[in-house]
């Protein structure tokens, strides 16, 4: 964080000082919201969780260096009181975004939000120091954590916003207000929540009614693919730029493919130029999510050529999104667990089956979460994709959802051994460690709350043990 005095830290969140007897001393580390985190120079801010009460902490945070605690209440070290600690966070990163000289980029979208954040940080750190969201922290308390790590050095702010509801991007956008906004697209996650794409719509779009106009320097990102997204355009008095495959786009792919390995590999065409890209990254959905980052990076002043060698050489900096690793026998894990809709697991379907041309290939698929009265046709469809795409297992983890799943599958034509539903994750690695062979590929993918992770984990450690079996 840029340094700033506890005295002014007070005075801009509105709260009282304790136990200080210096208020000039300044806060000039991380502020952080995990205790195991704090140490020299860092502000703790001590949130009252239902199980973890962090004002317990506040001594040992002062032991490890911390400068003082953000919390509700005083507890005997130097202390910040405010009467909600959540809105004197947010007030604190309002202030200091306003303080820095970085350009701020915001984006959201239902799908591919953090792959594309990531890529976006990989390639505008090429041109500037770059401070970006971890993983997906991006909600009311990761969203001003995130913008609170910027330093003086900091040029470019890349966040990533998440909602679910209508209101939720608007209040971000308020903390932490984006010169450059992207929206990806418009898809079925949290639409139980939602309503439908329409309220989800109104609430991506709440990004581009932030941004300032085209003559203070605004400029909305929008996926000319997505009718919903595009249509964002009339909603916002910034400038606008299309990316996508449509001949439209401003920012566009020529000559998609996908190489042996299922990385993609197309023509990057941008209105300063155009340049060739083939990624390392897996899946033919991360055309899209390149298009978005160079479209970002083109807006901030890199040419054709500089976009294209940054995303030719990004990698993943998140895990459990497409991590690919191979076992020593041969065996492909696809560790893309992190998380699950029905967009993105149709992405993760068609990379699957790209990456296993030739090889026998597995799906082992849980539950999307929060679809709402769409649950059992989104499960049903995926199931019947993933016989389409000729997958030869497919294996459902679950309960109610993973029956839809192999239903799917199974009105599709897939009979037999072909598909199979199990109860849980440690039934799935008993399969697979007694089926799997040498060359096949497996996909692990489910919704966050159902721990899938454990499987490609378990499948990693048995691949190390030699646990395979040889038919």
């Amino acid at each position: 964080m840029i340094a700033l005095s506890l005295a002014e830290i007070a005075e801009v969140v509105g709260g009282q000082t304790h136990d200080i007897p210096d208020p000039s001393v300044q806060v000039t580390g991380p502020v952080v919201r995990d205790s195991r985190e704090a140490g020299p120079g860092s502000l703790f801010v001590a949130f009252a969780g239902e199980r973890v009460d962090g004002h317990d902490f506040a001594a040992a945070v002062v032991e490890t260096g911390a400068v003082a605690v953000l919390g509700t209440r005083p507890v005997g070290v130097p202390a910040i009181v405010v009467d909600d600690v959540q809105t004197a966070l947010g007030a604190l990163a309002r202030h200091v975004v306003r303080r820095l000289g970085a350009t701020l980029v915001a984006l959201t979208g239902s799908a591919g939000k953090t792959s594309t954040k990531d890529l976006i940080a990989q390639v505008l750190r090429r041109k500037a120091p770059t401070v970006f969201t971890p993983g997906s922290l991006n909600n009311e308390i990761g969203l001003p954590l995130t913008a609170l790590s910027a330093t003086e050095e900091t040029r470019f702010l890349v966040l990533e916003m998440g909602a679910r509801g209508i209101g939720h991007i608007r209040y971000l956008a308020d903390l932490t207000p984006p010169k450059v906004g992207l929206v990806l697209n418009v898809g079925s996650a949290h639409i139980g929540e939602f309503g439908g794409r329409e309220q989800i719509a109104q609430a991506k779009g709440e990004l581009v009614e932030s941004l300032p106009s085209e003559a203070e320097g605004g400029t909305a990102i929008l996926n000319a693919d997505d009718p919903y997204v595009r249509a964002m355009a009339s909603r916002t008095k910034a400038k606008v730029l299309l990316f996508g495959e449509s001949g439209e786009a401003d920012v566009r792919a020529e000559n998609v493919r996908l190489t042996d390995t299922g990385q993609p590999s197309f023509r990057l065409h941008t209105p300063s130029g155009a340049s060739d890209v083939t990624m390392r990254l897996y899946g033919e959905h991360h055309v899209s999510n390149a298009l978005a980052a160079a479209a970002v990076a083109h807006e901030l002043g890199m040419s054709a050529d500089e976009i294209a060698v940054a995303l030719s050489e990004a990698g993943s900096l998140s895990r459990w999104r497409m991590e690919v690793t191979e076992r020593p026998d041969g065996v492909t894990i696809v560790n893309d667990a992190y998380n699950a809709n029905p967009e993105s697991m149709r992405a993760a379907l068609r990379a699957l089956a790209a990456m296993g041309k030739g090889r026998r290939t597995w799906a082992v698929l849980g539950k999307m979460a929060e679809l709402g009265d769409e649950a059992l046709a989104e499960h049903d469809a995926v199931g019947r994709l993933a016989v389409r795409l000729n997958v030869s297992k497919l294996v459902a983890v679950g309960g109610r959802e993973a029956a839809w799943l192999q239903l799917g599958a199974y009105n599709e034509g897939s009979w037999g051994e072909e598909s199979v539903h199990v109860s849980d994750a440690q039934a799935a690695v008993d399969l697979l460690r007694s089926e799997l062979r040498p060359g096949d590929v497996v996909l692990v993918k489910a919704s966050r709350s159902v721990g899938l992770e454990s499987v490609a984990q378990a499948l990693l450690e048995s691949g190390a043990e030699g646990e395979v079996s040889a038919r």
